[in-house]
């Protein structure tokens, strides 16, 4: 691939996002100077799409309103892990995504002269939720993959080009949005029961709900590069962490012909100094070596500030943050992205049950202490690995050279490194376990196998299960059925039967999400835990 055809590449993309937008741009040619709508999802990125979707599915009708026309057409987040790939799966876009990402084969650590410091290798294998355990991806295709997925659902509505202008609440009565038309200059309003702000980091959602971004005290600005180019690269297919206090970097194949490069820019520097590939050569010929200049394209060049930062509070009344909204992470772990897909999984089933009145009011407080300590340690771990790559002057040095290639040495560290799992979540009124010891309730049920080939995701459908090890009474399969929930009997040898064990239990409740509400050794005492109808969907 030459240059130019990479450049044609990029501008097909932009030519596909326009189409698609136009496919699931507004479904009728005007919208009423006012209208009513259970929710309104502000903001058509990965976090307010996926909202939108897990809502249509569980038959809430909603509005998104995003200020510009189509999808933005140039790469961002490029990784994402199998736990969310597995709320992908849940869109109905599993097996979609598998086929626009890239399986990354695991992280190295590596000093100034790309030598190897500790190298931790994974499996293309997929891991406990069904899914390669790392995917590189192109943020763009993703887009295009969730708007025209959800242009399959009836009872939702994108629409662009409307810029929201104001959003406020009167007591506990409904959400007023206002929005412009940027195409026409007309002024509208929708009241809606609840409002998802999904609108970034510069979120005026977060504004107008007084809520204060909180700094963790991390902030480094870096300079990010994504090529294109056919030729081949001497890379291992992994990420490369390069430790080094005066050029940290990391690079990343994240698709067929497709590199991402970030590196931390030194004070007086700007992404105007790295505009062209010539100027570009010195920072990525230890990657490219004698590729020419003429065989790769440049995508995008930018620059960012990496930030770690969360929200005091992600709701008022009928007013929620998520994603970027809500916290920043920076980048070392890939998680920022799915983050606010975590985000809209942990909300969106628990407003379909209080808007269906199958959950009271109160199970919406626990979005923000459930998914805000989980953010918090997500962030922590990668201000951890920011450090660790550009901290400490010429005693990190020594401490990086002498330390680290012995890390792979330390029990369990590999696991732990390359483990997608994720911390359990606190209890809640949705979480329910014993304060003074662990178990099954929190974590993520595994998206096993079972006894007849299916996946536990495939049974659930997205609605409340009860797992057990238990024979199947008739009481039991009588009060599931009666709840409106699925009940999922396993047997010695499955995997499912296994972590049950493991969890000291023969009898999980596990959520919409995956999450487990309550384990225990009675199933049928499990069942009165159950909603009196689950959202369906």
């Amino acid at each position: 691939m030459t240059g130019v055809d990479a450049a044609a590449d990029v501008a097909a993309d932009v030519a596909v996002d326009v189409a698609v937008d136009v496919a699931v741009d507004v479904a009728v040619d005007e919208v009423a100077d006012e209208v009513d709508v259970p929710v309104v999802v502000v903001g058509a990125g990965p976090t307010g799409l996926t909202a939108a979707t897990l809502l249509a599915r569980h038959g809430v009708e909603c509005l998104v309103l995003e200020r510009w026309e189509s999808a933005y057409p140039r790469p961002r987040a490029v990784h994402l892990d199998d736990e969310v790939h597995r709320v992908l799966a849940r869109l109905g876009l599993g097996e979609e995504f598998a086929a626009i990402s890239w399986p990354c084969r695991g992280l190295r650590l590596v000093d100034r002269d790309r030598r190897v410091l500790v190298e931790f290798r994974r499996a293309a294998d997929a891991g406990r939720h069904g899914y390669p355990e790392a995917s590189m991806f192109d943020q763009p295709e993703l887009e295009r993959l969730l708007r025209a997925n959800l242009a399959r659902h009836a009872g939702v509505e994108l629409r662009g080009r409307a810029e929201v202008t104001a959003i406020a609440q009167d007591g506990d009565g409904p959400v007023r949005v206002e929005f412009t038309d940027r195409a026409t200059g007309r002024s509208h309003t929708v009241r809606a029961r609840y409002a998802l702000g999904c609108d970034g980091a510069n979120s005026l959602t977060r504004a107008a709900i007084g809520a204060v971004a909180r700094d963790l005290g991390f902030t480094q600005r870096w300079l990010v590069v994504d090529v294109a180019t056919a030729a081949p690269l001497d890379a291992w297919e992994g990420v490369h962490q390069v430790c080094d206090r005066d050029r940290p970097a990391t690079f990343m194949r994240v698709g067929r012909t497709r590199y991402r490069w970030e590196f931390r820019l030194a004070p007086g520097e700007s992404a105007e100094d790295f505009g062209t590939m010539a100027e570009l050569r010195p920072l990525i010929s230890p990657w490219t070596g004698g590729v020419p200049l003429e065989d790769s394209a440049l995508v995008r060049v930018a620059e960012y500030t990496f930030r770690a930062q969360v929200a005091d509070r992600w709701r008022d009344r009928g007013v929620f943050l998520l994603g970027d909204a809500a916290h920043l992470t920076p980048p070392f772990t890939g998680q920022g992205l799915g983050a606010g897909l975590r985000d809209a999984a942990n909300l969106c089933w628990k407003l379909a049950g209080v808007l269906d009145a199958t959950l009271p009011e109160s199970a919406l407080d626990t979005y923000q202490s459930e998914r805000a300590p989980h953010v918090c340690v997500m962030i922590a771990l990668a201000r951890l690995l920011g450090a660790a790559m550009t901290e400490g002057g010429r005693v990190g040095d020594l401490l990086r050279g002498a330390v680290v290639p012995r890390l792979r040495l330390l029990p369990g560290l590999r696991d732990r490194v390359l483990s997608s799992e994720t911390p359990a979540l606190r209890r809640s009124e949705l979480v329910r376990r014993p304060p003074l010891r662990g178990g099954l309730a929190g974590g993520l049920c595994p998206n096993a196998v079972l006894g007849d080939g299916r996946r536990f995701d495939d049974v659930a459908a997205g609605r409340f299960a009860v797992v057990t090890s238990r024979a199947d009474p008739p009481e039991l399969r009588a009060a599931v059925r009666r709840r409106g929930a699925v009940l999922v009997v396993t047997r010695p040898g499955e995997e499912l039967h296994s972590w049950l064990r493991r969890g000291r239990a023969r009898a999980a409740l596990v959520r919409p999400d995956g999450a487990v509400l309550r384990a225990g050794r009675d199933p049928v005492a499990l069942c009165a835990a159950l909603p009196c109808r689950a959202p369906a969907l």
